[in-house]
């Protein structure tokens, strides 16, 4: 009976990572070459920097009430079902022509409710596990896989460039609220009547900096994050210059090295040094840019592939990591200060700063894809070696608590 109870659970948490990595797919993946496809392509960056707006509001303040206020699945039924409503209010806004501004402010709208999604569910599976370091890898594949059937879904019903793909990203956060209906509820440590205001803003969570460790593994992440904000806005439109159609479907070609990074993590982390693990993400970085710098079809399309496996070597391992050495009333909120630190001033910075550098690459002769990556590939260097020389090397995966 337990074993079968154990891989119902694990079935729910596969299909909770699933439907919302799809969901966040079919949204993230042909953003930009739909605003491009719209005569939007001026506030591309502004549209995908509303995300790190919304990172440094909601997903602290969201991580806090699910670990103390409201069980994370109810926390999780609420944004995906709000998040359906304003996507589809955005598509709508970008098909009748509305106003930039209030395309620009229902997507502002719409990331306060989206960003903390992810770091939720993350949070809630973790908590459902008993060895996170073997277990969560497979689990967390599902996600990679339902972001590959997300972009793949954009590019067979040729919503590349088409407003629509919004209102199927909306058809899938309905499908996600109704899922979490059947996740557990778990029980939430403290009533709210106790908690002080900067607890209820989750801001409690930035004393999990104090910890040097910790707080090279949260620099670290957060600075790799803003040369890779140029990832999804660009690429697909560097895909397209070359002549290659269903850009979506082939930026999934990420996802395949990032299968076989999540299959071998759990390897890794006990046979590996955590140092050299992050290091490999970080090399794996310089590498994907440095492949793009190259300006061809060839040498674009691995840069894309490998994407994958440094995502999951970076985020993924520093996610685990972050799990380990807290306490478990603290979990949620690891995880959203993850969010905040990488999804607000990392792709703040990141978002802002590769549209203006984009646009500097970008003279009236057109873009200058070589020097555009090459500039990204130097701050990914310059990442790699801070990291080397700042984390403690004889730091292991032994449980430390805050």
């Amino acid at each position: 009976m337990l074993t079968t109870l154990r891989k119902a659970e694990y079935a729910e948490l596969m299909i909770l990572f699933f439907i919302q990595a799809a969901g966040m797919a079919i949204w993230f993946v042909p953003l930009g070459t739909i605003l491009d496809a719209q005569g939007l392509h001026d506030i591309k960056p502004y549209a995908f920097g509303a995300l790190a707006v919304a990172a440094f509001i909601s997903p602290l303040m969201f991580g806090a009430m699910a670990d103390r206020q409201v069980p994370p699945a109810k926390v999780l039924r609420g944004l995906a079902f709000t998040s359906a409503v304003l996507m589809a209010a955005i598509s709508t806004a970008i098909h009748h022509h509305a106003n930039v501004w209030l395309v620009l402010g229902l997507i502002q709208i719409f990331y306060l409710t989206y960003s903390p999604m992810f770091s939720i569910s993350t949070a809630l599976v973790l908590a459902r596990l008993e060895d996170a370091k073997k277990e969560f890898g497979p689990i967390r594949s599902l996600a990679t896989f339902g972001w590959m059937a997300g972009s793949l879904l954009i590019s067979a019903l040729n919503l590349d460039r088409s407003e629509y793909a919004g209102y199927l990203g909306a058809a899938v956060w309905l499908l996600v609220a109704g899922f979490t209906y059947f996740l557990p509820v778990l029980a939430v440590p403290k009533s709210a009547e106790h908690l002080r205001w900067h607890e209820r803003l989750g801001l409690d969570a930035l004393k999990l900096l104090r910890d040097r460790r910790n707080r090279v593994i949260f620099l670290t992440t957060t600075l790799f994050n803003i040369p890779l904000c140029a990832f999804y806005p660009y690429a697909p439109t560097h895909l397209h210059e070359l002549g290659f159609v269903h850009t979506s479907a082939w930026m999934s070609l990420a996802q395949i090295t990032e299968v076989i990074a999540i299959f071998g993590l759990a390897w890794l982390l006990v046979n590996w040094k955590l140092k050299w693990i992050l290091a490999c993400g970080l090399l794996l970085g310089v590498a994907r840019f440095a492949l793009s710098a190259c300006d061809t079809d060839i040498t674009l399309l691995l840069g894309v592939t490998l994407h994958g496996a440094s995502f999951v070597l970076v985020f993924i391992t520093a996610q685990i990591v972050l799990d380990q050495n807290v306490e478990a009333a603290w979990r949620t909120r690891a995880q959203a200060l993850f969010t905040f630190m990488n999804g607000g001033v990392g792709n703040l910075i990141g978002y802002l700063g590769s549209g203006w550098w984009f646009a500097a690459c970008t003279p009236a002769a057109g873009t200058r894809w070589p020097m555009f990556w090459s500039g990204l590939t130097a701050i990914v260097v310059g990442v790699l070696i801070y990291f080397l020389l700042a984390y403690d090397s004889r730091h292991t995966l032994q449980n430390r608590k805050l």
